[in-house]
Parts: C-alpha cells; structure tokens; sequence
C-alpha cells in the first residue's frame, strides 16, 4: 500500500439491509455465499451470518460473507469452517480489488469488531501469497475440476474407457436419471449414504436433519440439482446432491446401494449432472474434494488455498485435536453399528468440505505451506 494511503476497512452490515440481488450479480458469487446456503449453515451450525462491506476512502469495492459460531468457549469466524460441508465462501470484489489487502481488512474486523479468537477462510481465488503476506497458516481444499465449456462429446471422451463402458451399461440395463422434487428424496439419499459408510466400517459425518436443511433452503431457488438413479423395476439405488450458481456447479453428495453398484448408477448420475450444469451456461463442475476414482471421468486436480490464523497459539491447537478426535469418533461408531447386536449397517459418500472435504488438513507453522493429507 503506498505511504499515506488509506488502508482497506471490513464493515458488518446489518442483514436486514443487505442487497442479495446485487451481490449474486458479482462475477465471482458462488453458490456457497448465497443468501439461502448460509442460512443453511447457520441452521445447522447453530451460527450467525456475517456479511460486510469491503470499503477504502469510502468507495464500495466488495463484500465479504462468512459466519460466526462458539466452539468451547472461542468465537471463530468461519468463511468456511471444517464440518459444515460447504468448502470455500470467501469474498465477492470488483475487478483488480487486491484479495490480499481483503483478507487483511477481514483479519481485523474478526479480532477488533466481532472479537473473535480464530478465524478460517477459503476462497476460490485466493492466490497462496495473499494469506503467507499476512501470516496466515495456508492449508488447501483439494479437489477435481471439469471444463464444461468443452462440447458434450469431448466430455465424454475424456473419460476412460471403463468409465464410458460403464455409463453404457447404465443405460442397456435400464437405469433411469430423474430429478427430485419430493421430500422423500433426503431420507433415501441418507439411506444409501450410511451404505455407503458402512463399507469403510464408518458412520456419515453428518445427520440427516443436514440433509432435509440444504433441501429445504435451496430447492426452491432453482440453485440446487437432486437426482436419484432407479432400476428397472422403479426401486432408488443411487441418488446425489449437486448445488451450482454463475459459473461453477459442485459435488455435494452421491451415494448408492452396494447390492445395486454392478449397475454403474454412480456413473450414470455424474454423466447427467455433467450435461445438465453445461446445458445451463456453467463452466466449471468441481468434484468436491479428493479421491482418485474421480480421474476416470477426466478431470483435472484444482486446489484452493484455505487460510487460518488464531490470536493465540494454543487455540490452532485445540481445534486441529478437536479434528482427531472427531475422525476417532466416528471410526468408534462405525465399529460399533457394525459389530453383531448394534445398530445395524453404519455408512461411504459424502466429505464435510474441510480443506478438504473428507480429507484432514496438515497444520503448519504459520505462514508456512503444505499440502492436504489424506482422507479420513
């Protein structure tokens, strides 16, 4: 910043006043930082939406939209937070406004106006010097991305031929795609979801309630496609969740019966979430975090810087061991659903969207540098 420039101010807006019709116009709005996905976070989350103005020498030059929530006593702002299935949020700006004056401006609203002790923030342009300039720890959301600019047919060739073959059988055996606009679509899809991590001798990382909320707020805006894959004699076997908005649609969540995968339903649904993303004029379909079965449909690996920074040290600590022991939890559950005279079949499908998704951040140094682990 030059000498005796003004520096970038982060100003809370009350959300009473805040122009959603305006904000969604900004050509980088995902549908992560719309109105409807972060009520849904705040439902869920038990969290209070933050929306600001990003101002300098009193000219408008974005906003900024995250959320506030208390874990043991410590207010964090999260924009995004590990657990809430949502992998970046970020920032709206005009063209040439610096990310990184942004995430400085954001630094301190979080410590001085909302007295927050912690702060996590992702953005899909963030650039890795826009967060190392500030000190900030920098994770990634690592994830896949597809071109869906290019023509359905390249599309489909990009994919391995397995893949294609299995996209074929789909259809010879008579496997049908259809969208869902039924309140029964939640529970079957959290159904197949606990079959899903039962293979891994796991339980889904969230509940069903999670589910039936991102529904309820987002069906309705158009923003969000549901489909469940049947068989030939009408039964549901396959089913996902598929959010997008302006340029970029997302993986949120796909699941299907074991008995029922000789079928290939998964292939099939991600063959019409393709094609139906592209025939509405989006761009880009990022495959919701890692996991290298995704390589077959031809994507490419795309990764987001997510940025951390705590007042104190102790409190990074605390939060990555409050992580372990969540990840130990839900093995302990699995177990235990698992073994004879439990509950019956525990759940594989969905990530919670942490840098990354299902996958556990590595922790540095702050302002260091490092790849995300592996998945849980």
């Amino acid at each position: 910043m030059a000498k005796g420039m003004e520096s970038m101010k982060c100003i809370p807006i009350d959300l009473k006043t805040v122009d959603w019709q305006a904000l969604d116009g900004f050509a980088d709005r995902t549908v992560f930082q719309t109105r409807e996905w972060l009520a849904f976070v705040a439902e869920t989350q038990n969290a209070t939406p933050v929306v600001a103005e990003l101002r300098q020498a009193g000219k408008l030059l974005g906003y900024f939209s995250g959320l506030t929530v208390t874990r043991f006593g410590v207010k964090i702002l999260g924009s995004s937070f590990p657990g809430w299935t949502t992998p970046y949020i970020g920032f709206n700006l005009l063209p040439g406004v610096s990310r990184a004056a942004a995430l400085a401006a954001v630094e301190e609203m979080a410590w001085n106006t909302l007295k927050c002790l912690h702060m996590e923030i992702s953005d899909p342009c963030f650039k890795i010097e826009d967060g190392e300039e500030h000190g900030f720890t920098c994770q990634f959301y690592t994830s896949y991305r597809t071109d869906l600019t290019k023509s359905e047919e390249e599309l489909f060739n990009n994919m391995d031929s397995a893949c294609r073959r299995c996209v074929r059988k789909a259809e010879k055996s008579g496997v049908v795609i259809e969208e869902a606009h039924d309140a029964d679509f939640a529970g079957e899809y959290y159904e197949q979801l606990k079959d899903v991590f039962a293979k891994q001798g796991l339980v889904p990382t969230y509940d069903l309630h999670r589910v039936r909320a991102l529904v309820n707020h987002l069906e309705p805006t158009g923003n969000i496609l549901l489909v469940r894959a049947r068989d030939p004699e009408g039964k549901c076997i396959a089913s996902g969740i598929f959010p997008g908005f302006n340029k970029i649609a997302e993986f949120w969540g796909n699941a299907s019966f074991q008995s029922s995968q000789i079928l290939r339903p998964n292939e099939a649904i991600q063959w019409y979430v393709m094609r139906y993303w592209k025939r509405r004029g989006l761009e880009v379909y990022d495959w919701g975090g890692e996991g290298t079965y995704k390589e077959k449909y031809g994507c490419q690996v795309h990764q987001v810087p997510w940025f951390t920074k705590s007042r104190f040290d102790f409190i990074s600590t605390l939060r990555d061991g409050a992580k372990e022991m969540f990840a130990t939890k839900q093995r302990v559950l699995g177990w235990f659903r698992a073994k004879p005279g439990g509950r019956g079949a525990a759940v594989p499908g969905m990530r919670d969207h942490a840098p990354n998704g299902k996958a556990k951040p590595v922790v540095t140094r702050q302002g260091a540098t490092e790849k995300v682990g592996e998945k849980e």
